[in-house]
């Protein structure tokens, strides 16, 4: 259906039926009958081609009477009628409204008399619309309050207080915003795979069980010459939109936006894991965070879950030491950057590269052009973000581990003004705990892309891991 009717969780508790129930002991007639058809969003045209997939049908007669008898087992069988119609708003229809109003149909051949020009359809529809739009801005607006507000009760006295208040917005952020998925439900069941040979380092192809029919997977690289009971640092490194592990952990492989960045830590001594990411395939994988939606999941509450899993499997193997394990993506990989070590303690340290903004604007500007509202990404809107986590708020449930920020000057994701002013809450944040040696941001003068300097020294300093000389 079109992508206005998403509402987030809905269906965990409520169907039609349940819907109409609520509306009992008050009268409830529903009409089934054929409305127009739409097939999907008109054509795109210049500067307006991201509306999502959807079309609107008739629903099917059998359906609207399973949700009935639903209904009346729920609250009775007296509040509510079932009117069948072959067009909308038949003779039928308005005889079961007046009989439930105790009124009579008065028949009149007479239509009634229009006093004044109506307005047309086109321009109340703009003018609708126009309202819609405003109101959207002005929550907006006050969502940075808002936000205040919510996080009023956070004790930033130490890092024990700190911690302990995190528990809890942790918990909030992924129960109400990301959704909840169960910890995995099968073993891990590893098989891997060799992959490539250097002189540095062998990289193999793994795969991990999560559920019956979801599992992880992604690119190993680990370096030569680790010597028998010496535990090493990883890091986790993770791709962007349509990317994939080959694209960062190949060394056969030069991209433009990853540079080997994960070869290159290989080369310099880490382990590192390249997942695979479910945000690949364009409408496909949109349209499963589309289903998620309504049962109060996303794309996150499937990838929490693998790189909860991606842990657990590092953590076992003699040459990771498991309280080293840290993170580190590029753009769509920026986005799992702040999601998930938000949620997952089992990271150490959190690298954003190339996605780090001001999150709420990025989302729901109608001025800006740096908007997803004129993109197609129409699966990144979140449900009530702007009035709980922004990213400064979600570097807040990393701290006090270490967080970075990677950020080209000229990344069009959004402006830098956009960045240091979000940037400032989460270095604040850190500064207030005694601990601002464990944040920092790196501007280059380059694009959307890894740029390996600041970050890799990052890495070193709090992995624990000297650099190469």
């Amino acid at each position: 259906e079109p992508i206005y009717r998403s509402v987030f969780g809905l269906l965990r508790h409520c169907g039609d039926a349940e819907l109409a129930a609520l509306i009992a002991p008050r009268a409830l007639i529903v009409e089934s009958s054929p409305h127009p058809a739409v097939d999907g969003p008109p054509p795109s045209r210049d500067g307006r081609g991201g509306a999502a997939p959807g079309r609107i049908d008739t629903p099917r007669a059998t359906g609207v009477d399973d949700e009935i008898r639903r209904a009346r087992a729920l609250a009775g069988a007296d509040f509510v009628t079932l009117v069948n119609g072959s067009v909308a708003f038949d003779a039928d229809f308005r005889a079961a409204v007046a009989d439930r109003l105790s009124a009579s149909v008065v028949g009149d051949a007479a239509p009634p008399r229009i006093q004044r020009p109506a307005r047309g359809s086109d321009a109340r529809e703009k003018a609708q619309f126009d309202e819609l739009v405003e109101d959207t801005q002005a929550v907006m607006r006050e969502s940075e309050f808002t936000r205040r507000a919510y996080w009023a009760d956070a004790d930033a006295t130490d890092e024990t207080t700190w911690g302990a208040s995190c528990r809890e917005y942790r918990e909030r952020m992924w129960t109400d915003v990301i959704g909840k998925l169960s910890s995995a439900t099968v073993a891990a069941d590893p098989r891997s795979r060799l992959f490539c040979e250097t002189p540095a380092y062998l990289g193999y192809e793994v795969r991990l069980d999560v559920y019956a029919d979801v599992f992880a997977y992604g690119i190993l690289l680990v370096p030569r010459g680790i010597e028998d009971g010496q535990e090493r640092p990883v890091v986790v490194c993770q791709h962007g939109l349509e990317g994939r592990p080959r694209d960062l952990a190949d060394p056969s492989v030069q991209n433009d936006a990853y540079h080997q960045y994960a070869c290159r830590l290989a080369e310099r001594g880490f382990i590192t894991f390249s997942p695979q990411n479910p945000y690949i395939g364009e409408d496909e994988f949109r349209s499963l965070q589309r289903k998620a939606n309504p049962l109060g999941l996303s794309l996150f509450s499937l990838i929490a879950r693998q790189h909860e899993r991606i842990i657990e499997w590092l953590g076992r193997l003699p040459c990771v030491d498991p309280a080293r394990i840290a993170f580190y993506g590029l753009s769509y990989g920026g986005k799992t950057a702040m999601r998930v070590p938000a949620l997952l303690e089992g990271y150490c340290l959190s690298v954003c590269s190339a996605d780090y903004n001001e999150w709420v604007w990025k989302n729901t500007s109608a001025r800006s052009p740096y908007s997803y509202l004129v993109t197609g990404e129409y699966e990144m809107f979140e449900f009530d973000l702007a009035n709980t986590f922004n990213y400064a708020e979600m570097s807040w449930l990393i701290c006090p581990r270490p967080f970075m920020v990677e950020r080209g000057h000229h990344d069009g994701v959004a402006p830098d003004e956009w960045v240091s002013y979000e940037f400032a809450k989460t270095r604040r944040r850190y500064v207030e705990l005694g601990i601002a040696d464990r944040v920092e941001i790196e501007f280059f003068d380059g694009p959307h892309t890894i740029n390996g300097q600041g970050t890799f020294d990052f890495l070193h300093r709090h992995l624990d891991w000297a650099a190469p000389s």
